[in-house]
Protein backbone atom coordinates (compact mmCIF):
# COMPACT_ATOMS: atom_id res chain seq x y z
CA UNK A 1 0.00 0.00 0.00
CA UNK A 2 1.05 3.56 -0.57
CA UNK A 3 0.52 5.76 2.29
CA UNK A 4 0.18 9.56 2.41
CA UNK A 5 0.66 11.44 5.37
CA UNK A 6 -0.68 14.21 6.46
CA UNK A 7 0.40 16.11 9.43
CA UNK A 8 -1.76 19.53 9.92
CA UNK A 9 0.58 22.72 11.16
CA UNK A 10 0.07 25.73 13.22
CA UNK A 11 2.64 28.27 14.38
CA UNK A 12 4.72 24.74 14.75
CA UNK A 13 8.13 25.80 14.43
CA UNK A 14 9.64 24.10 17.26
CA UNK A 15 8.54 20.93 16.66
CA UNK A 16 7.86 20.23 12.35
CA UNK A 17 11.22 19.38 11.48
CA UNK A 18 12.00 17.11 13.55
CA UNK A 19 8.57 15.34 13.21
CA UNK A 20 9.06 15.10 9.26
CA UNK A 21 12.38 14.12 9.69
CA UNK A 22 10.84 11.08 11.92
CA UNK A 23 7.99 10.60 9.10
CA UNK A 24 10.62 10.52 6.08
CA UNK A 25 12.32 7.51 7.96
CA UNK A 26 9.00 5.67 7.83
CA UNK A 27 9.39 5.57 4.08
CA UNK A 28 5.91 6.65 3.57
CA UNK A 29 4.69 7.21 -0.36
CA UNK A 30 4.56 10.89 0.61
CA UNK A 31 4.23 13.28 3.28
CA UNK A 32 1.81 16.40 2.92
CA UNK A 33 1.88 19.54 5.51
CA UNK A 34 -1.49 20.89 5.51
CA UNK A 35 -1.02 24.40 7.20
CA UNK A 36 -3.42 26.86 9.09
CA UNK A 37 -1.93 29.89 8.11
CA UNK A 38 1.17 29.73 10.64
CA UNK A 39 2.90 33.37 11.47
CA UNK A 40 6.34 31.69 12.94
CA UNK A 41 8.62 30.11 10.52
CA UNK A 42 6.72 26.62 9.87
CA UNK A 43 6.27 26.25 6.66
CA UNK A 44 9.99 27.49 5.69
CA UNK A 45 11.06 24.72 8.49
CA UNK A 46 8.62 22.08 6.63
CA UNK A 47 10.76 21.33 3.47
CA UNK A 48 11.06 18.06 4.13
CA UNK A 49 7.64 17.19 3.06
CA UNK A 50 6.61 15.82 -0.27
CA UNK A 51 3.65 18.99 -0.37
CA UNK A 52 3.32 22.05 1.96
CA UNK A 53 -0.73 23.36 0.99
CA UNK A 54 -2.24 26.34 2.51
CA UNK A 55 -5.78 25.90 4.14
CA UNK A 56 -8.29 27.59 6.23
CA UNK A 57 -7.49 27.51 10.04
CA UNK A 58 -8.48 24.66 11.85
CA UNK A 59 -7.59 20.92 12.18
CA UNK A 60 -10.43 19.51 10.58
CA UNK A 61 -10.38 21.67 7.85
CA UNK A 62 -6.56 21.43 7.60
CA UNK A 63 -6.88 17.33 7.25
CA UNK A 64 -9.28 17.50 4.74
CA UNK A 65 -7.07 19.82 2.53
CA UNK A 66 -4.24 17.80 2.77
CA UNK A 67 -6.29 14.87 2.13
CA UNK A 68 -7.47 16.22 -1.32
CA UNK A 69 -4.11 16.65 -2.50
CA UNK A 70 -3.16 13.06 -1.37
CA UNK A 71 -2.65 10.15 -4.04
CA UNK A 72 -1.70 7.08 -1.42
CA UNK A 73 -3.99 4.74 -0.97
CA UNK A 74 -3.86 4.67 2.82
CA UNK A 75 -4.27 8.24 4.89
CA UNK A 76 -2.21 8.58 8.05
CA UNK A 77 -3.05 11.65 9.85
CA UNK A 78 -0.13 13.18 12.25
CA UNK A 79 -0.18 15.51 14.65
CA UNK A 80 3.24 17.83 14.24
CA UNK A 81 4.09 17.21 18.13
CA UNK A 82 4.00 13.21 17.60
CA UNK A 83 6.12 10.69 15.97
CA UNK A 84 6.01 6.65 15.07
CA UNK A 85 8.22 4.17 16.06
CA UNK A 86 10.20 1.89 13.41
CA UNK A 87 8.39 0.36 11.55
CA UNK A 88 4.57 2.00 12.13
CA UNK A 89 3.61 1.91 8.88
CA UNK A 90 4.30 -1.60 8.11
CA UNK A 91 1.67 -2.36 11.11
CA UNK A 92 -0.66 -0.20 10.30
CA UNK A 93 -1.16 -1.87 6.88
CA UNK A 94 -1.47 -5.40 8.42
CA UNK A 95 -4.40 -3.71 10.40
CA UNK A 96 -5.76 -2.79 7.32
CA UNK A 97 -5.14 -5.60 5.24
CA UNK A 98 -7.17 -7.60 8.45
CA UNK A 99 -10.72 -9.03 7.70
CA UNK A 100 -13.63 -6.50 8.88
CA UNK A 101 -10.86 -3.28 10.14
CA UNK A 102 -11.83 -0.26 8.61
CA UNK A 103 -9.08 1.89 10.29
CA UNK A 104 -7.11 2.21 13.18
CA UNK A 105 -4.27 3.78 15.73
CA UNK A 106 -1.30 3.61 16.81
CA UNK A 107 -0.63 2.59 20.91
CA UNK A 108 -0.06 5.93 22.62
CA UNK A 109 2.85 6.46 24.07
CA UNK A 110 3.43 9.93 26.36
CA UNK A 111 7.12 10.85 25.58
CA UNK A 112 7.60 11.33 29.30
CA UNK A 113 8.46 9.05 32.73
CA UNK A 114 6.15 8.66 35.45
CA UNK A 115 3.07 6.17 36.52
CA UNK A 116 0.40 9.03 35.76
CA UNK A 117 1.83 9.33 31.51
CA UNK A 118 1.88 5.54 31.81
CA UNK A 119 -2.10 4.99 33.02
CA UNK A 120 -3.37 7.91 30.59
CA UNK A 121 -1.36 5.34 27.55
CA UNK A 122 -3.43 2.52 29.07
CA UNK A 123 -6.63 4.60 28.63
CA UNK A 124 -6.15 5.97 25.56
CA UNK A 125 -5.99 2.07 24.05
CA UNK A 126 -8.40 0.97 26.73
CA UNK A 127 -10.90 3.47 25.17
CA UNK A 128 -10.17 2.89 21.39
CA UNK A 129 -10.60 -1.06 21.79
CA UNK A 130 -13.98 -0.40 23.88
CA UNK A 131 -15.33 1.82 22.12
CA UNK A 132 -13.78 2.86 18.73
CA UNK A 133 -12.95 6.07 19.22
CA UNK A 134 -9.96 7.56 18.86
CA UNK A 135 -8.29 11.07 19.48
CA UNK A 136 -6.04 12.59 16.61
CA UNK A 137 -3.17 12.26 18.18
CA UNK A 138 -2.93 8.41 18.51
CA UNK A 139 -2.35 8.79 14.41
CA UNK A 140 -5.64 7.73 12.86
CA UNK A 141 -5.04 5.44 9.60
CA UNK A 142 -7.40 4.19 7.15
CA UNK A 143 -8.35 3.71 3.15
CA UNK A 144 -8.52 6.90 0.98
CA UNK A 145 -11.52 5.83 -0.81
CA UNK A 146 -13.34 5.11 2.64
CA UNK A 147 -12.60 8.12 3.38
CA UNK A 148 -13.67 9.96 0.90
CA UNK A 149 -17.18 8.03 1.45
CA UNK A 150 -17.56 9.28 4.75
CA UNK A 151 -17.12 12.93 3.57
CA UNK A 152 -13.65 13.76 5.19
CA UNK A 153 -13.85 14.98 9.08
CA UNK A 154 -16.79 17.09 10.40
CA UNK A 155 -15.55 21.03 10.26
CA UNK A 156 -15.94 20.75 13.58
CA UNK A 157 -13.59 23.36 15.83
CA UNK A 158 -12.78 20.75 18.47
CA UNK A 159 -12.96 16.54 18.65
CA UNK A 160 -13.18 16.05 14.92
CA UNK A 161 -11.52 12.76 15.17
CA UNK A 162 -13.80 11.94 17.90
CA UNK A 163 -16.80 12.60 15.35
CA UNK A 164 -15.16 10.95 12.65
CA UNK A 165 -13.91 8.18 14.17
CA UNK A 166 -17.88 7.80 15.48
CA UNK A 167 -18.93 7.10 11.56
CA UNK A 168 -15.16 5.11 11.00
CA UNK A 169 -16.51 2.59 13.55
CA UNK A 170 -19.66 2.39 11.79
CA UNK A 171 -17.86 0.59 8.67
CA UNK A 172 -15.92 -2.06 10.88
CA UNK A 173 -14.03 -1.83 13.13
CA UNK A 174 -11.25 1.03 14.68
CA UNK A 175 -8.40 -1.45 16.11
CA UNK A 176 -5.14 -0.42 18.35
CA UNK A 177 -1.54 -0.99 16.66
CA UNK A 178 1.16 -2.62 18.43
CA UNK A 179 3.41 0.27 17.08
CA UNK A 180 3.53 3.00 19.45
CA UNK A 181 3.12 6.75 18.40
CA UNK A 182 4.93 8.88 20.71
CA UNK A 183 2.91 11.72 21.85
CA UNK A 184 4.09 15.27 23.52
CA UNK A 185 3.32 16.14 27.14
CA UNK A 186 3.69 19.86 26.70
CA UNK A 187 -0.01 20.11 26.89
CA UNK A 188 -0.07 18.08 30.38
CA UNK A 189 3.45 19.93 31.25
CA UNK A 190 1.51 23.55 30.44
CA UNK A 191 -1.72 22.81 32.10
CA UNK A 192 -0.89 20.02 34.81
CA UNK A 193 -1.29 16.34 34.56
CA UNK A 194 -4.41 15.66 36.36
CA UNK A 195 -5.83 19.28 35.39
CA UNK A 196 -5.31 18.33 31.71
CA UNK A 197 -6.84 15.00 31.93
CA UNK A 198 -9.61 15.82 33.81
CA UNK A 199 -10.85 18.22 31.28
CA UNK A 200 -10.52 16.08 28.24
CA UNK A 201 -12.77 13.62 30.00
CA UNK A 202 -14.92 16.42 30.90
CA UNK A 203 -14.96 17.75 27.30
CA UNK A 204 -15.40 14.36 26.03
CA UNK A 205 -18.34 13.60 28.49
CA UNK A 206 -20.26 17.10 27.71
CA UNK A 207 -19.82 15.90 23.90
CA UNK A 208 -21.02 12.51 23.90
CA UNK A 209 -24.04 14.64 26.02
CA UNK A 210 -25.31 16.51 23.40
CA UNK A 211 -22.82 20.13 23.73
CA UNK A 212 -21.89 20.60 20.67
CA UNK A 213 -17.33 21.12 20.67
CA UNK A 214 -17.56 24.54 18.49
CA UNK A 215 -19.07 25.78 22.19
CA UNK A 216 -16.25 23.64 23.84
CA UNK A 217 -13.46 24.84 22.22
CA UNK A 218 -12.85 27.90 24.43
CA UNK A 219 -12.08 25.99 27.19
CA UNK A 220 -9.38 23.97 25.00
CA UNK A 221 -6.60 26.64 24.47
CA UNK A 222 -3.61 26.33 21.76
CA UNK A 223 -0.75 25.21 23.50
CA UNK A 224 2.58 25.83 21.65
Amino acid sequence: MAVSIIVPTLDEEETIAQTLANLRRQRPHEIIVADGDSQDDTCLLADAADLVVRAPRGRAAQMNVGAAHATGDVLLFMHADCSLEAGALADAERCLDAPGVAGGCFSMCVDADGLWFRLIDRCATARVRLTGLAYGDQGLFLRQDLFRQLGGFPRLALMEDLFFSRELRRQGRVVVSASRVFVSPRRWRHAGLIPQTLRNWLLTALAAGGVHPDGLARFYPPVR
